[in-house]
């Protein structure tokens, strides 16, 4: 009878976790997109790994310096990154992450604040309207518009540039390269701890690749940490403060802070342009480049229901200014799990569960080192490169505006001021050459505003 009664217990549990499945394959179209719920919940584990350095970066690099409270900006980090990456995921259905941008925090503390001399709570404001003007754009289809009006040679382009950007990153977190007042750049010192890790990880994760190990990412990143533990570049967890915070931080200091009605009374419309501007080109830029990835692009390069990862976007920059940090945006780390084989908002909703999580487990977060992370960007660049063959070099037309793109992301270390190159040389040498049948008329007003992002930036 006892086993009897256990055997139906257990047949129930089977039951339901059937039903759970079930309904995640319903929601998410987990087997159209040729997936699961395991690769799934991977893949989002592996992204979260990948960008959960921004719970140290974001507050410690920008929102401190700007003056907001310590932590507020880490609480406010981590439940904007949580709620933007869960609202793309449900509502949209891609496995991208999101989170408060490197370069539009640098934007925020370091002109904003720095050179506007604003307080951060105007500074908030202004992320707020950007992230208005945002949704405006994407409930009126404009942003569709945009990106359907992209040439599929800029498209491929944009992929190719965001993966040597990406790269790059990786190469000079590792160490691998530093900066040189000589050569710009140089080879960093090979000999450093940390230096020495990293390309130990990139060995590690670069023969699970090879070896078509599933979870390859997950693995290097694991491995290398624990090698980072043994060889003193990252510190081994000797107590339970080292894994779990009882009381999690919030964001008290910021929540309701921005000041909409300052931001417009000090005239920040360039600020807030060049905000829009870059939120907006990053999102598309990072969405096409990561779908591609994925499998999800039509025949044209074009993403169905773009626009909802959009509108997720804008809510998400507006969250931002609420809740206390800089402007919201997708995460280029978001082709790790991609690479891992997410393809659904599944992928997306893991994440973000998992960075709701680290506001109990924020000290266990810090253990792993940049180290342990750059080898994957480096090779998420070169998985990335691949879209290099859908682009003709032998009509210069093409090729030129391709180049530019691609080389200016890395060297700018910005998406936008690539892209920007791209689309002025493209329209200008179809409109010189006679070719201004393959121009399409948007593409003239996205030029004119790239020039007018240049004027005022």
């Amino acid at each position: 009878m006892a086993d009897f009664e256990m055997f139906n217990k257990g047949n129930k549990k089977a039951v339901e976790v059937e039903k759970q499945s079930n309904l995640l394959e319903k929601y998410f179209h987990l087997s159209e997109r040729g997936t699961n719920v395991k690769t799934e919940m991977l893949a989002g584990l592996t992204t979260f790994i990948a960008m959960s350095y921004i719970i140290f970066v974001i507050p410690n690099q920008f929102l401190v310096s700007a003056g907001v409270p310590q932590g507020s900006a880490t609480a406010a980090t981590i439940l904007s990154t949580a709620v933007a990456t869960l609202l793309v995921g449900i509502y949209a259905n891609l496995p991208i992450a999101m989170g408060p941008g490197l370069g539009l925090g640098a934007v925020f503390a370091f002109v904003m604040v720095g050179s506007m001399g604003l307080n951060w709570q105007t500074a908030l404001g202004a992320v707020f309207i950007s992230g208005v003007i945002f949704l405006i754009l994407a409930v009126t289809n404009i942003t569709k518009s945009i990106i359907e009006a992209i040439p599929k040679v800029l498209k491929s382009a944009i992929g190719v540039g965001i993966g040597l950007f990406i790269s790059f990153i990786g190469f000079k977190n590792a160490g691998i390269i530093v900066s040189s007042e000589s050569s710009y750049i140089a080879l960093g010192n090979l000999a450093d701890p940390s230096t020495i890790l990293a390309i130990m990880g990139l060995i590690i994760t670069c023969i699970l690749m090879a070896r078509d190990i599933k979870g390859a990412f997950l693995i290097g990143i694991v491995s290398t940490t624990i090698l980072g533990m043994i060889m003193g570049v990252t510190k081994i967890p000797t107590n339970i403060n080292d894994f779990i915070s009882y009381i999690p931080p919030l964001p008290t200091e910021t929540f309701g802070e921005l000041d909409v009605v300052e931001a417009i009374k000090y005239g920040l419309f360039s600020i807030i342009f060049t905000i829009t501007i870059v939120d907006l080109f990053d999102n598309i830029g990072t969405i096409i480049a990561v779908s591609g990835k994925a499998g999800l692009l039509d025949e044209n390069g074009n993403l169905p229901g773009i626009n909802k990862g959009l509108i997720a976007g804008s809510f998400a920059a507006m969250a931002g200014g609420v809740l206390g940090t800089c402007t919201v945006t997708t995460y280029l780390e978001s082709a790790s799990g991609v690479a891992e084989g997410g393809r659904t908002g599944l992928t997306a909703v893991t994440t973000g569960v998992l960075f709701l999580g680290t506001l109990f487990f924020t000290p266990l977060a810090g253990l792993v080192p940049g180290a342990a992370t750059a080898p994957i960007l480096i090779i998420l660049g070169a998985l990335m490169i691949g879209d290099i063959v859908h682009i003709n070099f032998t009509d210069f037309t093409d090729g030129l505006p391709a180049f530019l793109t691609i080389i200016l992301m890395p060297f700018t270390s910005s998406i936008v001021e690539g892209m920007s190159f791209g689309f002025i040389s493209y329209t200008l040498l179809k409109l010189v050459t006679g070719k201004y049948k393959e121009i399409n008329p948007i593409m003239y007003v996205l030029s004119i505003i790239f020039i007018i992002h240049f004027s005022i930036a």
